[in-house]
Parts: structure tokens; sequence; C-alpha cells
């Protein structure tokens, strides 16, 4: 009893003393001990139960998703208080444990009636590191020995100062297979890289980067990879079948053929084309989505994730565990997308409050939440995008350093919260991209021809990473599975003749649009096509045989005012505006035998006006034959209309012959040139060999780590797994076009064993065989290369880690 009595009245001297200021109250002493025994379990370090730290002063006064659980001076109506005293096993705090002693009670009573007071710069979990919003200039170091690259001067200087030596430079054979692999994603043709090799100039590096990077068809079909991955675009998969997801092939190649800045096409991808708009819908679920699933949340974490590499999907179901961003920033920003109210959801519950558009960085404005959602959306492309936004900048060139260099500057490449390894050097591959308006292709150009892109790839144990990363050269990358089936494509001459990706491939050059006329003419359903009535339609049919498969076919296509173009049961092209015409993909429509095409067109307006459309097509078949399918007389109209996929119930009885448009002057004066450039280019222009980033995804592919972009993927598996192993040993698709390259090489009757394996070596490797291959190969080829001998080595080959590496 006595030990209970001095423990009290030494309680109520202490408290005594607290509020009367005599004796201040010591927080490390008597404070924290009881918040680390009963709270840090759940509220302190990574843990956020309920939304609620209590890492530092500023995170307990910020308070949870319920709102405040302490008010400073006022322990009456402090939350928490009611919770640690509370009796009912629902609401009570710590829902399990021991409960707080009226001792330990008293004194968080009288912690908070002082103020909270907290000691200066304690905190039960220190801040991790945030990444500064603003772009950074950094002053270059001197340059050393030459090198004047800023890269190099940077790496350099950062060498020096860690007393490390500068990796050892490539030779011309390595670095031409290493530029090809990265910027183009193919192999260096064997003519191209003697060329290269023979050439004594000491400026060949720099010129061979910008010429790869100026092939306009081989940059984008490299790169489409890597966009389809970070965007979630793809041909086939989840949601397009039921139209819950929509894809952007057509606008994201244009934008990479034709190198749109990088800035406006993030604004295009936020703020969006009816072309563009399959990132921000993201994909719509069949059935109930759990609330972190929804378009709207799926907008935020996908803006987040893609361009500046923030992670949003733990902050889309509570206050993140992992860094800082909170519940209300990732549904603030999904509510920007949002055409209607938008409740939070903690966990799947809802907590009856409504996300406010708001922006994750204030500092450079704000969204208008009131303002419409096209309007909030333009309002966020601009601050993506702002001047002062280097956040936005340094993720994609961080993304692009990985991709060149095998390793991001900070490292995954979706944690820019992390501290980079350099910052010079990141800031500087940031400013120097904004500095060139946004250019991708110059950030390229600067990594490419720097002496330390051009240096001995590191050398990796198996702890390369446990112990903290330190900068020693380019690391070994592995051929993505679009790579690889296109180096074995390119090497045995096996690549599809047709592909899946609905687009126009290449440019073609002026005299070849100028030597374009075309045959199809303004058709309509009746002659007074001049006072079409408002609403009017018109449905017009052409039949036609073929006598093989094309491997090359587009078509051109525009309308006063709409149209809907169906080719063989399946909706092929539609456009709402005659003054941009739509270029139109074929080879994948079309097929050997009968084919049909249905046109269904409507005029516009509020009351009689004209009306008419257009489509002209050209397939060019194996044997070099080109038919030509224009709108005319001799297509059929019908009053009757067709289903969603272009097929009639019925037959129709009413066929009669549709009618060339009398007054179309107009119209081909302000679109003749521009319908003929664009069939140029869908239908005559010299294409090189079908790229795999242009075909749906195969089981080969897919074993060789292609996702199926259900979600965005950043940075690919770098692993060989036990199924890519298997397939590669035994599958059926390597195997085959192994054959039938094999058929295709012996073909060009070799005069020699030698000079056949040293061609394959120069193709796949970049470099003659050594002595002890050369015996090898001999060995398997025999004195007459026989079909089989040369699948095998082509396998013995191909199975290498020097071809599968980028090095």
């Amino acid at each position: 009893m006595a030990n209970c009595f001095r423990l009290a009245f030494a309680l109520l001297l202490t408290l005594g003393a607290i509020h009367a200021g005599a004796a201040p109250l010591d927080f490390a002493h008597q404070i924290v001990p009881v918040l680390r025994e009963h709270c840090a379990e759940c509220h302190t370090g990574d843990k956020k139960k309920g939304g609620l730290s209590m890492n530092t002063r500023a995170d307990l006064l910020a308070g949870g998703e319920n709102g405040k659980v302490v008010i400073a001076g006022d322990s009456a109506k402090s939350k928490l208080i009611a919770a640690i005293t509370s009796k009912d096993a629902e609401k009570q705090m710590p829902p399990k444990g021991a409960r707080l002693s009226p001792e330990k009670v008293a004194l968080l009573r009288g912690w908070i009636d002082a103020g909270l007071p907290w000691d200066e710069g304690f905190a039960f979990k220190k801040a991790g590191y945030e990444p500064p919003l603003r772009p950074r200039r950094p002053v270059l170091p001197p340059a050393v020995a030459g090198r004047t690259n800023a890269v190099d001067r940077i790496l350099d200087a950062h060498l020096a100062q860690h007393k490390s030596p500068r990796p050892a430079p490539i030779d011309d054979g390595t670095f031409a297979r290493r530029a090809h692999l990265d910027l183009v994603g193919l192999l260096p043709e064997p003519v191209a890289l003697e060329k290269f090799l023979a050439d004594k100039s000491a400026d060949k590096r720099a010129r061979l980067v910008r010429e790869l990077l100026a092939n306009n068809t081989a940059y984008a079909e490299h790169w489409l990879t890597f966009w389809n991955d970070l965007l979630r675009n793809d041909y086939s998969g989840t949601g397009f079948i039921t139209g819950g997801r929509k894809q952007i092939t057509g606008w994201l190649y244009r934008a990479l053929v034709e190198n749109k800045t990088y800035d406006q096409f993030a604004r295009e991808l936020i703020a969006y084309t009816p072309e563009s708009e399959g990132f921000a819908a993201g994909i719509r679920w069949r059935g109930d989505v759990s609330a972190g699933a929804t378009p709207e949340i799926q907008f935020a974490q996908s803006v987040g994730q893609s361009f500046l590499g923030i992670n949003l999907k733990c902050a889309s179901c509570h206050d993140s565990f992992i860094d800082r961003w909170k519940l209300e920033e990732s549904f603030g920003l999904a509510a920007i997308y949002a055409t209607g109210k938008l409740e939070l959801h903690r966990c799947d519950k809802p907590l009856g409050k409504t996300a406010k558009a708001g922006w994750l960085f204030p500092e450079l404005g704000e969204v208008n939440a009131t303002a419409p959602q096209p309007e909030r959306l333009k309002q966020l492309a601009a601050l993506m995008t702002h001047p002062e936004n280097g956040r936005f900048t340094r993720t994609i060139v961080n993304r692009f350093w990985h991709r060149l260099m095998g390793r991001g500057i900070v490292h995954p490449t979706d944690a820019m919260q992390t501290e980079p390894w350099s910052h010079d050097l990141l800031d500087y591959l940031a400013v120097h991209l904004a500095d060139n308006q946004f250019d991708l292709k110059k950030t390229l150009e600067l990594i490419a021809t720097s002496a330390a892109y051009q240096s001995r790839a590191q050398v990796l144990g198996r702890d390369a990473d446990e112990r903290g990363y330190f900068y020693a050269g380019p690391r070994a990358k592995r051929l993505t599975a679009e790579q690889f089936v296109d180096a074995v494509w390119q090497v045995t001459g096996t690549a599809p003749t047709r592909f899946d990706a609905q687009v126009v491939r290449g440019k073609v050059s002026t005299q070849t649009v100028s030597e374009m006329k075309l045959a199809a003419r303004w058709i309509w359903s009746h002659a007074d096509a001049g006072n079409a009535k408002a609403g009017e339609t018109l449905v017009a049919q052409k039949k036609f045989t073929l006598a093989s498969a094309p491997v090359r076919a587009g078509a051109v296509a525009a309308a006063d005012n709409s149209f809907i173009l169906y080719i063989n049961g399946t909706r092929a092209a539609a456009g709402d505006n005659w003054e941009n015409p739509e270029a139109i993909p074929l080879e994948s429509r079309l097929k050997a035998g009968a084919n049909e095409i249905v046109l269904v067109a409507k005029n516009g307006g509020a009351g009689p006006n004209p009306a008419g459309v257009i489509f002209e097509a050209r397939i060019q078949l194996a044997d070099g034959t080109v038919v030509t399918i224009a709108t005319d007389a001799s297509w059929q109209s019908t009053q009757s209309q067709p289903d969603a996929k272009g097929k009639f119930k019925v037959e129709p009885a009413d066929w009669q012959a549709a009618v060339e448009v009398p007054n179309s002057a107009l119209w081909n004066a302000r679109v003749g040139k521009q319908l003929a450039m664009q069939l140029a280019q869908a239908a005559t222009a010299t294409q090189p060999m079908v790229r795999a980033a242009l075909m749906k995804n195969d089981f080969f592919m897919r074993a060789l780590g292609r996702p199926h972009r259900e979600q965005i993927v950043s940075v690919r598996p770098s692993e060989l797994t036990t199924l890519e192993a298997i397939d590669l040993n035994n599958g059926q698709i390597l195997a085959t076009r192994l054959e039938q390259g094999a058929a295709r090489i012996l073909a060009k009757q070799w005069p020699s064993s030698d000079a056949l394996a040293t061609w394959l070596y120069h193709f796949a490797l970049s470099r003659t065989p050594t002595a002890a291959e050369m015996s090898l190969a001999r060995e398997i080829l025999g004195e007459q290369p026989t079909s089989q001998g040369l699948q095998d080595l082509l396998w013995a080959v191909m199975m290498q880690p020097e071809f599968q590496l980028v090095r």
C-alpha cells in the first residue's frame, strides 16, 4: 500500500509540475517508452494502421484516415485518450496486448495538455529521402584526356573521387552490335558491319549512332516494345474482346516515327485524344472489382508510375507503407480523371468522403477541382510537363539510362523516391532533355556517344548489388523477347510477311507521293448528294477475290461527315472528320479467296448539306500483282443496316449501284493530296523486315519474358526461367525457324564451310570465330554443309550467352 501511495503521490507531483511549468516533462524518458510499448507496432516505422503515423510530431498531429487523434493542449477532446481508455473491444487501443495503466494514461494526458512537447529532431523512424522537385543544372567537372562528353566529365570525376579506374574501351565490332541492338533492336548486317570496321574515321561511332537514330522505322519498331510495356498497350489480351480496353497503337507508332517531343507525347496521353485515350482509360474489368482497380484509380496509378516513377498502388488502398504518398493524394489524382463523384475507400471500405481533384505537387500549381473533366486533364498535363517539374524529366532519362547502361541511376526505375547514386548525372541528363526541347533521341545520342557507354561491360559477382552499387561501367543486358526473335528472323531470313499491329509502317519519298494517282471517287446513295438530309446514311458494299494473301496492303478513307469500315466481318476503321482522312493497314484483314468490304457513312449537320465517302485500297500479292479496290459506281448500296460486325442478318433485296458524287471538287481540293500521300505510305512504301514488336504475343515470346501488359511493366525480369530454357532447347517455334532458315541460307551456295561459319559469326556476334569455334563449326557442318548440320550450328551459336546478351 505504501508503494502505491508513493507512486500516486509522485505522479501527482509530476503532473502538477507539468501544468505549473515548474518541471518540464521528460519526453525521451517518460513518453517515448510508453509509445514504443503500446503504439509502435502499428503506428511507427513503415506501419500506418488507419493512416496514422507517430513517427514525428507532425505525423501525429496530422492524424489518420478518420481525422485528428490528438489536439495539442486539450487531452479531453483527443481521440487518442478516448481510445486508450475505452472498454469497447471494437474501439479500444491497442486492440491487443496489455492495456495502458492509469499512470501511463495520466502521463499521456499531461503530455497532450502540455502541448505535445517533442525533442527536436527525434523520430521513431527518420524520414526517407525526398527527391528535389525542381530541375538543377550541375556544374560540369573539367574534361579529362579529351573526354568532353558531359556524361564522361561527370563519371570521370566520380571515379576519380573514389580512386577507381575508368572502364576499358570496347572494340568496334562490340560497339556496333551494342549500338544496333540498343538503338534499333537489330543486329548489324554483315555488309554494313564490314564497312563500319573498315572505316578509319575518328567520328565513325558518333556517325553510326546518328544514322541509327535517323532510321525512323527501325527506331520506332524497336522502342515500340519499351513504350507498349510502360503504357500497357497491346494488340490482344484482356479487355479487347469485351471492349473494356482500347489500343493506342496507331497513335504511339506515329509518335515514335515522327519523334514527337516527350512533353507533347505526355500531354496527349494525359489530356487524351480519341487515338490515345486507351492509356488513360486503362482496363474496364468485367464484373465487380476492388476500389483500387477502377478506371479512375488505374489512371492515377498509371500516370504516377509511367511519368513520375511513383508507386501509387499501395496508396490506392491506404496510406502507403513504403513511401510518403497518402490515400487522399492517390484518390485526388484519380478524381482529375473522374466524370462524377469519387468516394474514398480504405481497403475497399467506403469512408463517406468524396475525393477532391488534386495534383501531387501543389508547389507548381493546382488543378481546378470544379472545372469540367477535359479542362482538368489539360491542367494536369500542363503541370506534369511544367518547366519546373524536374521529376518528369528525371524519370524518363533514368529509364533510358537503365535501358542503355543496364542499371538505373535511381534503381529500381519505378522507385524515384530513392536517392540516386549520382545526383549530378541524373540532373544533367534531365536538364539536357529539356534544353533539347524534349527530344528523346538527343538523350540517347548523348549517352551512346559517351566513352562510358562505349566501355567494357562490368563483370558482376553474385552479390553485386547486395553491398551497395558502385558505378564500374555498363552492365550486360538480356535481349528482350522481341530482340531475340528479331535476331533469329534476321539471321535465318524467316520473318513473317504479315503483322498484327494496326499501323501504317514507314515513310515514302516525295516522288512516290507525287506519282500516286487516286482511282477512287466520292460516292453516295443518290445523285442529289449535295442536298443530303441530316442523319442520312449510306451503306455500300464491295466483294472481290484475291489470288493469294497480300504481302502488303493499305487503304485510305474519308467521309463527310463520318464513316465506319468493316472488312470480312470485323470493324477495321472509323473516322468523323473528312479533313483528316484515315490511313488503314490491311495485311491482317484480307485473305486469299473471297473478301468483303462494307462502308457505313453518315451525313451530319443540322439540315440538307453535301455528303460523300471515299475509299481506296492498294493490295500487293506475292507475285507482285497490285490490286486496286476503290469506291465508284461499281459498289452496291442498300437501305438495310449491318450489325456491329458489318454483317446483314438477312441479305438485302434492294441492292442498287452507288452514285458517284458530281460535286466532289471541294473535297478533292482540300484533301486530295493528303489522300494520295497516305495511300502511298500505306500501300507502296518499301518495307523492311516485319518486327516481333508488331506481332501479337505468342507462346515463344511469353516464354522469353514478354508480358501480357495487363499491368505496367517498366523493367522485365533479367533471370533465365525454367520455361525459357526448356523452350529454347526443345520449342517447336524456334526449331521450325531454324529449319526454314537453314534451307534459305544453304540456297546461297557457300564456297566452303569456313565461309558459311564466318558469315554466321559475323552476323550473330559481330566478330570472326576463334580457331576453336571454327574447328567445331567444320565438324558440325562437314565438307558439304547439310540442313541438319547448319540447324545444329545455328542453335549452338544462338544458345551462347554472347548471342543472348547485349554486352
